[in-house]
């Protein structure tokens, strides 16, 4: 099987943009192999940008013809002085973005997120693209959580994508197209990733997968308002966000920021869920406030912003996440089905109506 080493004595063929290799040269910050995919970082000066691309391009065909690799992801972490933020457009006016090849043919692009984790973030996101499929839409889910990946175990998911000339072909479950870093990585080990390498990984995974027709693309993304949040706000054309938060004061401070991060990049907020909203006994009945109740409703109304719902904080959602079956899946029928169904239909009425709408002007200073 391949190995880092190898990989390396491949990349001593690679020259740079000073002509020499660009091992010899300390430009390859980086290598990791799993299985049949080799990771590999470049690190080099952000004024020749343009040379870096064109190197990364030729770092990925070497790292190709190592044998037992069948794909690479080379991702570009250079260093950048401290710059000031560039300002967000105003309110109404779209952020400029390069458009995305492999996302040419997927009509909404919709963010779930939270501004902390331990919310059920991911159980929503997965529930909520079956909610959408049920609705008669094509549907994919990207889990853009770099370091703490859950699609694999929601689905019931092992093994690697399959790769078909330069795209990796995502895998499926319950008629969803899933990508995740946990497809391309061992379950337990860790991600030990800066900021830039995590945003390139993110950008590609979604340009070099075939995502091909899809309705609604979902991504499942990583918790807070840091790198990786921005990068896809900024770079991605997201139809809308959907936040996830439980009631309690100390989650609602973070879905604001999050709600608050969105705003300031002109992405349409969709809406607010607020998860484990109450607990129903399984055996008397009595419900239970656990982490309060309401506060996300509160914070919708307050913001400005649409409430798509509660989720109760039960055992079957739970056990049927973990045990890679979700609940809108395993029990179509069911009443936890039919929330996230709910939810679904909210999503896809509010991403219908806003594209009836007037696009907005795009102005470029």
């Amino acid at each position: 099987m391949a190995d880092e080493a190898s990989v390396l004595k491949a990349l001593e063929s690679v020259a740079g943009p000073d002509g020499k290799s660009i091992v010899a040269a300390g430009l390859v910050s980086g290598v990791n192999v799993s299985g049949a995919k080799a990771f590999v970082s470049l690190t080099g000066d952000p004024a020749r940008a343009k040379e870096l691309e064109v190197l990364r391009v030729a770092v990925e065909g070497a790292v190709k013809t190592v044998p037992g690799i069948e794909a690479a992801i080379v991702t570009l972490t250079a260093e950048r002085a401290p710059q000031a933020a560039p300002a967000a457009p105003p309110p109404g006016q779209a952020q400029q973005r390069r458009p995305i090849a492999a996302l040419e043919k997927v009509k909404y692009i919709v963010a779930v997120s939270s501004g902390k984790g331990g919310v059920g973030k991911s159980t929503t996101a997965a529930n909520l693209a079956l909610g959408l499929a049920a609705h008669g839409w094509r549907v994919g889910l990207l889990d853009a959580d770099i370091y703490g990946p859950s699609a694999p175990r929601l689905f019931g998911l092992t093994g690697k994508p399959e790769v078909v000339g330069n795209k990796m072909i995502p895998l499926e479950a319950y008629g969803i197209k899933i990508m995740s870093i946990g497809f391309l990585v061992e379950e337990d080990v860790p991600m030990v990733w800066r900021g830039p390498m995590v945003a390139q990984a993110l950008g590609q995974m979604l340009g070099e997968v075939a995502w091909g027709e899809l309705d609604a693309l979902v991504v499942d993304m990583p918790p807070g308002t840091g790198d990786a949040q921005l990068t896809m706000a900024q770079q991605v054309p997201l139809a809308g966000a959907v936040v996830v938060s439980t009631p309690q004061d100390l989650a609602l401070i973070d879905a604001r920021r999050g709600v608050a991060m969105f705003q300031k990049v002109s992405t349409p907020i969709l809406g607010v869920v607020e998860n484990m909203s109450y607990f129903l006994c399984p055996h008397c009945g009595g419900r239970t406030d656990i982490f309060s109740h309401g506060g996300a409703r509160q914070d919708a109304e307050a913001l400005g912003v649409p409430f798509l719902g509660e989720v109760p904080l039960d055992l079957a959602i739970r056990q049927t996440s973990d045990a890679g079956t979700p609940v809108v899946a395993s029990a179509p029928d069911g009443p936890h089905a039919a929330i996230y169904k709910d939810l679904a239909a909210k999503v896809k009425n509010l991403l219908e109506t806003q594209s009836r709408r007037a696009p907005p002007k795009i102005v470029i200073g």
